[in-house]
């Protein structure tokens, strides 16, 4: 009942406010409304470069020709606050250089952005985006290109008041590298949209870092997803890989680190998922495979339903999570094998790195945990521990035993695991160092006390 409740909970928020298709498509803007450098654009051959001296420029833009427009000591445009700011409506537009203020104006119901895309293989590069209800839109935009652009929303208005930092709608073979987004709905949107790769970008204090939908064969590398309610939410998809990502510090009832709903072939390598609610989320999935990930610190490890099918979890490093395992139903065909849990405690008599005997993540409790409503108001109660003692006298108690049979004695050396960021939240609890030792130039998370727990989301 707990984890439908969940589920519920990051379906609805997932759902809100989105539409399934974009909005009709903005065209030229009013003349009173265009800015002084439309005639510039207008004047220009197709495939010319139109440069743009430092100053301000108020009104909107409407690119129709294939060009470059460069800004040289940042220009900055001020939208009409009527609609986006840039419209791009040919192939082969690049912008460069340019601070773009929205105003907060325009109509989330028409799409209105910073920068909207609605054409092909267009560049967007070093732009610094404010104020606008969507960040970067890109509408049937294959083979476009968006790096090293700061987006940051309207922290006075909700998630469902404003866009995406960067919202992607049926575009194939985009690439999203080296952006920053704060303070928007979510920070990267991608919905029926094949063949991506996002590297390296930030997104935090929104709703989801990622929010994803009917998407296949994308590849995510590099980034980071922090405080939000969710790290990253995906659904409907296949052929994702996840390698050395972070998704930090989201808490909250709903909140989770990785949430996968109905996706399939996932593969999920050397990421670091820790302060999370809950760590990893998965529905309705089949085939995705966990190795090599840390997932730490967080209030339950893994929450799984049933309608997994044929996932694995294997040479994982599980260190300091208040529960492993809660699962929603009564069996699992999950394989745990392999991985590393700091609470298990095991010895490993003959010295072959694995502990003698099977790793149980799985207690009557954390079943209770998943199935009943307010059994997480208890988990730390003494009927937890009787429960769990009576379990181990009577096994016929457990009706979903889930166990890793080959525990690792010692923490696996994850070398390409990502390092914690530097302005980590205060409090101490854990620290994820790298050691010469047993993790060289990898990850290894010293657990120190639960004042990190309770010290960092007050």
């Amino acid at each position: 009942m707990f984890g439908s409740l969940l589920l519920i909970a990051l379906v609805a928020q997932a759902s809100s406010g989105v539409t399934a298709t974009p909005a009709s498509l903005e065209q030229r803007p009013a003349a009173g409304d265009l800015s002084p450098l439309q005639r510039r654009i207008d004047a220009a051959d197709p495939g010319s470069v139109v440069e743009v001296e430092a100053g301000t420029y108020i009104g909107d833009l409407v690119i129709d020709r294939p060009l470059q427009l460069l800004g040289r000591g940042r220009p900055r445009l001020v939208g009409s606050g009527h609609g986006s700011v840039v419209r791009i409506r040919a192939a082969d537009v690049r912008v460069e250089g340019f601070d773009i203020d929205g105003r907060e104006g325009g109509d989330l119901s028409r799409d209105s952005s910073g920068i909207h895309i609605a054409a092909r293989r267009a560049i967007i590069r070093d732009c610094r985006i404010t104020h606008a209800l969507f960040g970067i839109y890109l509408r049937q935009a294959d083979g476009t290109v968006v790096d090293h652009c700061t987006i940051t929303g309207m922290a006075n208005l909700a998630p469902g008041e404003q866009g995406s930092g960067i919202h992607v709608w049926n575009t194939d073979g985009f690439r999203l590298a080296d952006n920053t987004i704060q303070y928007s709905r979510d920070g990267v949107y991608i919905q029926s949209s094949p063949h991506g790769v996002t590297l390296r970008n930030i997104a935090r204090d929104l709703r989801y870092g990622l929010h994803y939908m009917f998407s296949d064969d994308n590849l995510f590398e590099d980034n980071l997803f922090e405080r939000g309610a969710a790290g990253a939410a995906l659904m409907y998809s296949r052929r994702l890989v996840f390698r050395r990502n972070r998704f930090l510090h989201n808490r909250g009832f709903a909140s989770v680190g990785l949430l996968l709903q109905a996706c399939d072939d996932v593969i999920a390598e050397d990421n670091l998922i820790a302060d999370n609610a809950r760590g990893v989320f998965m529905e309705g999935v089949r085939r995705n495979v966990f190795r090599r990930n840390v997932i730490a610190d967080s209030d339950t490890a893994l929450v799984l339903y049933d309608s997994v099918r044929e996932s694995r979890f294997e040479g994982n490093a599980f260190f300091g999570n208040f529960s492993p395992l809660v699962l929603v139903g009564r069996h699992t065909d999950t394989i745990v094998d392999g991985n590393y849990w700091s609470d298990s405690g095991g010895a490993d008599l003959d010295g072959d790195g694995v502990q003698d005997r099977p790793y149980r993540l799985s207690s009557v409790f954390d079943h209770l945990r998943g199935n009943l409503t307010a059994a997480d108001l208890f988990a730390q109660g003494l009927g937890a521990q009787v429960l769990a003692k009576a379990e181990e006298t009577f096994p016929v108690l457990d009706p979903v035993p889930v166990v890793d049979p080959h525990p690792l004695a010692r923490p696996p050396a994850l070398r390409n695991v990502p390092p914690p960021l530097r302005d980590a939240p205060r409090g101490g609890g854990w620290a994820l160092a790298i050691s010469a030792g047993g993790l060289i130039a990898g990850l290894a998370v010293l657990i120190a006390g639960s004042g990190y727990r309770h010290g960092v989301r007050s």
